[in-house]
């Protein structure tokens, strides 16, 4: 059987929880990851040099990497951050070799140097499929939210910033992109028109799962593709950015920001859907189909395991209707 075309959409662990899974699937995969990091050593390469921010495509260029010696040995050495008293303290390895790469190749006068850099650091790792950014610039989350002040919990404010969203004490209304039309990867795009799979989150919902349906040209591909659309709902919510909020609303956030979008299947864990008593319907709301698997961690019920998650996908992905 011809291994699928998966484009799995998302940023940070929950888009290398997805890839994890589904290196076991397909080497046919390309994850396109969000760029709007603005914390720790991403943000400080971004602000430093301008470059998109690396640390979620470092992620998911780490998650890639095989279970040998060879990628278990990259991977670790990719995501290995310095530890000291000076201006190297908590930068990754990966994001220097990613952004050092860039350097060189837009010296060289080579074209879309971001895309080429990425695809030279995942053939170094020998790594299962491919890592795109979603846009060709670095991005700023703008976030509208409720009760950031909690003297005023029904005002609503602007919040500006993956990091500042990501850990807001309010609740958030809705998000969108600074600059508000980016233009996206061609490539991505590409590779979502062109998929047999889109997989879209786990992740925070805001700022690594939407974000990429703001991008236009990006948002466009997903409407448009003849792929089977998969929504993987995260396993708990995420402190800050969706306290208190139930599957249900992140369903219904969602469809606020992408109307029109039809999802044909949404992916939860048995346990989540147990405690979710309005969820089918808000499924159904979306035109969608709900399976129910048992992906989440013996250990950490907040994780997904991989090896489950990787059957639930290769029962979605590689089946037809």
């Amino acid at each position: 059987m011809t291994e699928p075309a998966v484009a799995a959409l998302g940023g940070g662990h929950g888009l290398a929880a997805s890839l994890s899974a589904l290196r076991h699937v397909t080497s046919r995969l390309t994850a396109v990851v969000t760029v709007a990091d603005n914390g720790g050593s991403s943000g400080r390469l971004r602000r430093e040099l301008g470059v998109l921010p690396p640390g979620d495509l470092r992620m998911a260029l780490a998650a890639l990497c095989g279970d040998d010696g060879w990628g278990r040995t990259w991977a670790s050495a990719l995501q290995h951050r310095f530890r000291s008293e000076g201006d190297l303290h908590d930068h990754a390895v990966g994001n220097l070799l990613i952004v050092a790469l860039w350097e060189l190749l837009e010296t060289s006068g080579a074209p879309d140097a971001h895309v080429a850099g990425l695809d030279w650091v995942a053939r170094l790792l020998d790594a299962r499929g491919r890592v795109l950014p979603m846009s060709a610039v670095p991005l700023d989350v703008v976030a509208q939210v409720r009760g950031v002040d909690p003297s005023r919990p029904d005002a609503v404010e602007q919040v500006r910033g993956q990091v500042e969203v990501a850990t807001t004490v309010g609740q958030v209304q809705s998000i969108g992109l600074d600059p508000p039309d980016p233009p996206a990867s061609d490539e991505a795009v590409a590779a979502v028109r062109d998929a047999d799979c889109v997989v879209i989150g786990p992740g925070s919902w805001f700022t690594s799962v939407l974000v990429h349906l703001l991008v236009p040209d990006l948002s466009s591909a997903v409407h448009e593709t003849s792929a089977r659309r998969v929504l993987t709902l995260n396993l708990a919510p995420q402190p800050g950015e969706t306290d208190g909020l139930s599957p249900e609303a992140h369903l219904a956030a969602l469809a606020a920001h992408a109307p029109d979008l039809r999802i044909d299947v949404v992916l939860a864990d048995e346990s989540v859907a147990a405690a979710a008593a309005e969820l089918p319907a808000a499924v159904q709301r979306l035109g969608a189909r709900l399976v129910l698997a048992d992906v989440a961690s013996v250990d950490d019920p907040a994780r997904h395991d991989v090896r489950r998650l990787a059957a639930a996908y290769q029962e979605i992905c590689s089946t037809t209707d």
